[in-house]
């Protein structure tokens, strides 16, 4: 039973693990904070998966587990001092060939998407998924209409940060 309940557990994992990365992408901003976050995310999955009764599709419930264990544990770190890795630190010399005008795009997104309160980064982490508003309501535990009205505010304060 136990060896099964693995399996199944892992094959789940596996097929779904990007979820979770994503998640960590958003939440963290080193590579050490991404792989302490992807490894509670882990943990939580795989202590919550006997309650995992298959009410909603596996990638619904996962969504759910990480985005609460990644909004719990930044709660937890925002009461600590922040200090910066040194790797963040880097000098870079840019060649003329070459154009980041898009990784900076996406760059820039990802920090306004950080400056989103926790349930506007969920919203617009799931947007981003291209998941349907059924989906992101059953993730985040509210309403479709009220996952479509936070949606709307979410998008208009990203455009603010974006372009004040």
């Amino acid at each position: 039973m136990q060896k099964d309940l693995e399996i199944k557990f892992l094959a789940d994992f596996e097929k779904n693990q990007n979820i979770a990365h994503k998640i960590c992408r958003l939440y963290t901003t080193n590579n050490d904070a991404h792989k302490d976050l992807f490894q509670e995310i882990t943990i939580q999955l795989w202590k919550n998966y006997p309650k995992f009764r298959g009410d909603s599709k596996f990638s619904t419930w996962m969504y759910r587990v990480a985005l609460n264990t990644a909004i719990s544990l930044y709660r937890k770190s925002t009461r600590k001092v922040k200090t910066q890795d040194i790797s963040d630190v880097a000098f870079k010399i840019k060649s003329n060939d070459y154009d980041d005008t898009e990784e900076r795009q996406l760059k820039a997104l990802y920090n306004a998407i950080r400056e989103l309160n926790d349930i506007e980064k969920a919203l617009i982490f799931l947007y981003l998924e291209d998941k349907p508003y059924k989906e992101i309501s059953e993730a985040l535990g509210i309403s479709s209409v009220n996952a479509r009205v936070k949606m709307n505010r979410a998008k208009e304060k990203l455009k603010n940060i974006l372009n004040p």
